[in-house]
């Protein structure tokens, strides 16, 4: 059993897992993000700024929301956060288009080229203790 304080209001509870909040404050925190993807909604080319005065959520984590792939801004509002890698303006995720293919580009030539461990398997398996019959 891990107890835990909560981050944001400071009680006592029982961590699982995940955002180190209590069950009240997570519960608080998703009706904040359902306040704000209703705004959104409803203002469909809002900026970020804007929804933070609006709403009273911090742009920190309407930002975090926008890296989870929770919340997108419409593409007339601007970008709203950077790519990890690049520092491209985005709308959503944590990296744009450009640097997601050249990641995916990267792992499937790893995945293509045989590795070392298969070659040392192959030495192995020639090298063995052999009996010779009398």
């Amino acid at each position: 059993m891990d107890v835990r304080n909560c981050r944001e209001c400071g009680r006592l509870f029982n961590y699982i897992g995940g955002i180190k909040l209590c069950p009240d404050c997570i519960e608080a925190l998703e009706k904040k993000f359902a306040d704000v993807k209703e705004y959104i909604y409803q203002n469909e080319n809002c900026g970020i700024r804007e929804v933070s005065d609006a709403v009273g959520v911090s742009v920190a984590q309407i930002k975090q929301w926008v890296r989870e792939e929770r919340l997108i801004f419409s593409s007339k509002a601007g970008s709203v956060i950077e790519c990890e890698l690049c520092g491209a303006p985005i709308v959503t995720g944590k990296y744009c288009q450009k640097c997601k293919d050249n990641m995916q580009k990267q792992l499937t030539s790893v995945m293509d080229h045989p590795t070392v461990e298969k070659s040392r398997k192959a030495v192995r398996d020639k090298d063995r203790m052999r009996f010779l019959d009398k």
